[in-house]
């Protein structure tokens, strides 16, 4: 696919986009985790949507898309979580990058860049002062391009299983 970058406009997602984000989101959740049933599908879909115009609606996620010819290309979002503060300030904003998807025709010619590039824009007008992501290892060198770095503290997860 031949893409004039000149010609990709970047703009904020809005309500009437939430569904071709979701659908987005399913195919990048596809290619990471493999198919799923139908059903599945259709029920994380619902669910996506209604967190989608939810945290939209009150602030705490915001999302961009890269659009050329009418077509949606690429999507990049962040979270944005409030926290307690320290003895420098009472509370901190901080954002999770998240949503960051390219359609498989439109990837390796810099479209990524552009959104995420806004993305951090966007984050530090909001006075957002961390800005954290996951990557795959195809992302990280993009993201270490825009000074992403490993952590300075150990980090430590769980993952905790829901029982049944």
């Amino acid at each position: 696919m031949d893409i004039e970058l000149s010609k990709i406009v970047i703009r904020k997602v809005e309500e009437t986009d939430i569904s071709i984000m979701t659908e987005h989101r399913l195919n990048y959740l596809t290619q990471l985790q493999g198919e799923r049933s139908d059903d599945y599908k259709k029920t994380l879909t619902e669910e996506l949507e209604a967190y989608f115009r939810m945290s939209m609606a009150e602030g705490s996620f915001f999302a961009l898309m890269a659009v050329y010819e009418g077509k949606a290309l690429a999507f990049g979002a962040m979270v944005i979580k409030k926290i307690p503060g320290d003895f420098n300030r009472a509370s901190y904003l901080e954002g999770d990058i998240l949503n960051m998807y390219t359609v498989p025709e439109a990837r390796r010619k810099g479209i990524s860049s552009m959104i995420l590039s806004q993305l951090l824009k966007h984050a530090a007008k909001m006075g957002i002062s961390k800005v954290a992501l996951h990557t795959s290892q195809d992302g990280e060198k993009l993201y270490r391009k825009f000074g992403f770095h490993d952590p300075v503290y150990p980090v430590l997860e769980m993952v905790i299983k829901a029982s049944v």
